[in-house]
């Protein structure tokens, strides 16, 4: 079985210290929420392997590489139709899963940001997430108000997600190795079904807020609503990396009433 050989165009750097990978594995905590898990990007299996020997997860595997799913074909040939060559970005979760879920990879960091919106739009039954990202986007997730860090990711996973930051990965671990530390995080849905306010308005104003970071609320928002209708809530004066989930959710409260 010839070795699947790294893409640059696919952001493949395949993780080869199977300490790392067990500890990666072990990260799935919430086991007793859901049965099934899919791995993104497995490469050559070396987090596969260790998903496999838990006999207590149906594990599916997802490579938009057509070479590593032909190697991992031959490897793992039990799975059957869990073994699926696509594009995670592109395909529909519902049409596999029909209950809660967990997700599990090594993402390539290139489209890091576009999984995690994935899943957030899936967060309804996505109940777990532990995955690799480069240390400074897994940093960014994990901040809080106040921070240069904090951010759109930040918000909305926090909204949704209690999140972790798990540990650090060096670039000798990986082939080839990357030119960055990677930083391994969990996400833990949280309690909340949908949010005190208008949800779609809250996504709209938080990447407001944040695509003209160094504004004030009141000149960032003023696409989603005019100012010559803001009063003179506090909020309108501070930057949207000085608020907090919650305050991103009472801003949206007050912004329905002033659009109404």
């Amino acid at each position: 079985m010839s070795l699947v050989r790294a893409k640059k165009h696919l952001g493949q750097h395949f993780l080869t210290d199977k300490k790392i990978a067990a500890r990666i594995v072990d990260g799935l905590v919430h086991t007793d929420q859901y049965r099934e898990v899919l791995e993104v990007g497995p490469g050559m299996g070396i987090l596969s392997d260790i998903l496999l020997d838990r006999d207590y997860l149906d594990t599916f595997l997802i490579d938009i590489d057509v070479e590593s799913y032909e190697f991992l074909k031959d490897k793992y040939p039990q799975l059957g139709a869990r073994l699926i060559n696509g594009d995670f970005l592109a395909l529909d979760l519902s049409s596999i899963f029909k209950g809660k879920y967990a997700v599990i990879g090594n993402f390539p960091y290139n489209i890091s940001s576009q999984i995690l919106f994935k899943i957030l739009d899936n967060r309804e039954h996505v109940v777990e997430m532990v995955g690799m990202f480069q240390k400074e986007v897994a940093e960014r997730c994990a901040s809080k108000s106040g921070t240069k860090e904090y951010g759109i990711l930040s918000v909305l996973i926090q909204a949704y997600y209690d999140i972790e930051y798990l540990f650090t990965v060096k670039p000798g671990t990986f082939n080839p190795p990357p030119k960055v530390n990677s930083g391994v995080i969990r996400l833990s849905r949280n309690k909340i079904d949908t949010l005190p306010c208008d949800e779609k308005l809250f996504w709209r104003t938080v990447k407001a807020g944040f695509n003209q970071r160094r504004k004030t609320l009141r000149n960032a928002l003023s696409g989603v609503v005019s100012k010559d209708r803001m009063d003179d809530h506090f909020f309108f004066d501070k930057r949207a990396e000085q608020l907090s989930v919650d305050q991103f959710i009472e801003l949206t409260q007050h912004l329905t009433k002033l659009m109404s």
